[in-house]
């Protein structure tokens, strides 16, 4: 049994502070990093990647909306031609920093709202594969495990790589539960520890209605703003290796 654990870092920005990133990285694999669109700024992202560098931690780029003000997390209405080319934008810039500190980038998973356009709408997920495409199509995507966006991915010649959600609530139909809802979000780390299991060991989730999801994810994701994230990334981490199960990066 082989999984990936990532979480989001460099995200801090005005309100928006994250855990203890220096805590933080030594419990995952892989770390998606802000490219400055929904937070993070050029200095921090350098140290990021210095830390995720140090502790041997796969470094990917996580590009969003122009939407510093919502986190980018508000849905935004635009064509594909511009998310194709906000994507690129964001891709080199973080591409510098990285090439900088003599890292290499390993992956790509779009964020927030933009995640969830990539899921749901294939014309969004078609200009964010082109995007990908035109600047390293050896660069493999996460995006979410049952999604059209897969098949869309793939069509454009990438490598896809199925991520499941371990402080998120599930729909029945595979989708995550809106964060304005009930049972969105997911804060006791024994429950979250035990799922983590479970979607490694066996490849399924239990949706909100009871329901049970097959997912098969290759990589795990914990949420970087999340309360306690560091104690609980701790705890899955802990789940994880007790079960047998070894952890790498998705993208190895």
């Amino acid at each position: 049994m082989v999984i990936d654990l990532n979480g989001d870092l460099g995200e801090s920005y005005g309100r928006w502070q994250v855990a203890d990133e220096s805590a933080l990285v030594p419990t995952l694999t892989s770390v998606n990093l802000a490219c400055g669109f929904h937070a993070g700024d050029p200095s921090a992202l350098r140290i990021a990647i210095r830390l995720a560098a140090t502790h041997r931690v796969a470094i990917g780029a996580h590009p969003s909306y122009p939407d510093l003000r919502g986190f980018g997390r508000v849905p935004m209405a635009l064509p594909p031609h511009q998310v194709r080319d906000d994507v690129l934008y964001q891709l080199g810039a973080l591409q510098a920093l990285c090439h900088a500190e003599g890292e290499p980038l390993r992956h790509v998973k779009p964020h927030g709202a933009l995640y969830h356009a990539v899921a749901e709408d294939p014309a969004i997920a078609e200009a964010f594969a082109e995007a990908v495409a035109a600047f390293d199509a050896s660069l493999p995507v996460m995006v979410r495990a049952r999604s059209a966006a897969e098949e869309v991915i793939e069509s454009a010649g990438l490598r896809v790589l199925p991520e499941a959600f371990l402080d998120r609530g599930y729909l029945p139909d595979g989708g995550l539960v809106p964060r304005h809802r009930p049972g969105a979000l997911l804060g006791d780390a024994a429950e979250i520890a035990e799922r983590a299991v479970l979607l490694a060991r066996d490849g399924r989730v239990q949706a909100v209605d009871g329901s049970w999801l097959q997912l098969s994810p290759a990589t795990l994701c914990l949420h970087g703003d999340a309360v306690a994230v560091v104690r609980t990334a701790r705890r899955v981490r802990d789940a994880l290796v007790g079960a047998g199960v070894h952890l790498q990066p998705a993208s190895a």
